[in-house]
């Protein structure tokens, strides 16, 4: 398996200034796998400690933090030794013990050299919940399930990859029955790494729904663990309306479609604890097209994403049947699907705001407006061949943005004052 990530973690060793590097993602993204990768490619030793199973250790970090101990301790601990030059630590579930989150500002001050890369499953809750963290002395890197060309890689499919890589149109184009079949397969497997090995050694789709299953039964068996039991029923009464709100016309967050009545304050918590877990894809409206969109989020108005595409099909129980039907599949439940699937591409680039638009009156929606730090590039998402958008057409002579992608079935074109560009491509948004 292949993953991007690897090049921002090569690219963090090479640095001169580096600090310690915080993996974030949902658990079973392959944070784990990444980690060991990167030590194994990329260093003579690695020391990997999992602070969730070897609870012995974190009494090493239980008294004062001075780092010539805590590298002694665990070269003991290990039984590895321990050289600046090519030994990367790795600091698992690292959320569990919150003295070796706090020693990363000492490895940072006072022993920069060392190499050291952590990651938490949980690590999103642990910041909010009052944990001492080393706020501006370690960098972060966000994990997210593998991405349509990670899939691609992921089940043997290189070239095909390296195709979309290339940005080349036109030989893009001569591969697009292939890379439609290889789309829909994605938009059944999604992204969960067990789910892509499962599918790449056994092309069972009956095997990938169990994997599916698995995970997200260990994703509720992880509210009652860790969530506060309070709010527990919430968590799951939110969980399992997504499906729901994603199947309406406008996807918006409506808090009446978990229970008649339901109010903000009841399930803000909740949806904040699955978002802080990274379950959770939450993205606000905007009340105007400016830079930076940030300054014009409306936070009573949102839409919620899964984590992965292929775990939303299993909760809604979308039977394999249908990757025979045409196209069918990318309009399932009013394209749901197909705005997850490019939400979820959209999420592996680096430092773009994602939100979307809609006007006062409610008569002018736009799916996605990204922010890139320079442009603000409204997308419109088409799960099928019928192009007709008012809302995009009625948004383009209101703003006349320089940049404008729509985002379909279709091949790539590009017109006057935006670009056509298929669902296999989103990837190449930026």
């Amino acid at each position: 398996m292949y993953r991007y990530a690897i090049e921002e973690l090569k690219k963090w060793k090479n640095k001169a200034n580096k600090k310690p590097l915080v993996i974030e993602g949902a658990r079973q993204v392959g944070k784990t796998w990444l980690m060991k990768e990167f030590g194994n490619k990329e260093y003579e030793n690695t020391v990997y400690i999992n602070f969730d199973v070897e609870t012995n250790i974190r009494e090493l970090f239980s008294s004062d933090l001075d780092v010539n101990r805590l590298i002694k301790g665990m070269e003991i601990y290990t039984g590895t030794k321990i050289n600046s030059n090519n030994t990367l630590i790795i600091f698992d579930e690292i959320q569990e013990a919150p003295r070796a989150l706090a020693s990363l500002k000492y490895f940072y001050e006072v022993a920069p050299e060392y190499h050291i890369v952590c990651a938490g499953s949980l690590l999103g809750i642990a910041m909010h919940s009052g944990t001492s963290f080393p706020v501006g002395k370690v960098e972060f890197l966000k994990l997210y399930p593998l991405s349509f060309n990670e899939f691609l890689k992921g089940t043997d499919r290189d070239s095909l990859a390296g195709i979309l890589e290339s940005a080349d149109v036109e030989m893009i184009a001569s591969m697009k029955s292939k890379l439609k079949e290889a789309l829909k397969e994605y938009y059944f497997v999604g992204g969960m790494p067990e789910a892509v090995m499962t599918f790449s050694e056994t092309g069972d789709y009956d095997e990938v729904r169990e994997v599916q299953n698995r995970i997200l039964n260990a994703y509720e068996q992880d509210f009652s663990k860790h969530a506060p039991t309070a709010i527990v029923p919430k968590i799951r009464m939110v969980w399992e309306s997504i499906p729901s709100q994603l199947s309406k016309e406008n996807k918006k967050f409506i808090y009446g479609v978990i229970r008649d009545g339901a109010r903000a304050k009841e399930f803000e918590t909740a949806i904040m604890w699955l978002s802080d877990c990274g379950l959770i894809h939450k993205v606000s409206r905007v009340t105007k097209p400016g830079l930076p969109l940030k300054a014009y989020e409306d936070l009573k108005a949102f839409k919620i994403f899964m984590l992965d595409i292929g775990l939303l099909g299993c909760m809604t129980g979308i039977s394999q049947k249908i990757l025979l039907d045409g196209d069918e599949l990318f309009t399932e439940f009013k394209g749901a699907l197909t705005e997850q699937y490019v939400l979820q591409q959209l999420k592996t680039k680096k430092n773009l705001g994602i939100y979307y638009y809609t006007n006062d009156r409610g008569s002018c929606e736009i799916d996605f407006l990204l922010d890139n730090g320079e442009n603000v590039i409204p997308v419109e998402v088409k799960a099928e061949l019928n192009l007709k958008a008012k809302s995009f057409r009625t948004y383009m002579e209101k703003y006349k943005p320089e940049k404008a992608l729509r985002i379909s079935m279709s091949d790539y074109n590009k017109h006057e004052d935006f670009v056509d560009l298929p669902l296999y491509m989103v990837e190449l948004v930026l």
